[in-house]
């Protein structure tokens, strides 16, 4: 992988790692408000799915060591 794929990687991955930021905050602030559970449990799927692809770009980014 060249240093500028693994560069753009970084990048999404940061980008990520920040939209999964926010969506925990407004899940912290959905409960305090007493939003409906249901929104707030669909919030937390795609909060789980956005760490979800943070960590399968992570898993690119750090390659794989046999020992």
């Amino acid at each position: 992988m060249s240093d500028q794929e693994q560069a753009e990687l970084r990048m999404m991955v940061a980008r990520l790692r920040h939209e999964h930021e926010d969506f925990d905050a407004a899940i912290n602030a959905m409960i305090q408000v007493g939003c409906d559970q249901l929104r707030i449990q669909r919030m937390k799927k795609k909060k789980l799915a956005i760490k979800d692809k943070m960590s399968k770009l992570e898993d690119q980014i750090i390659p794989d060591i046999i020992a």
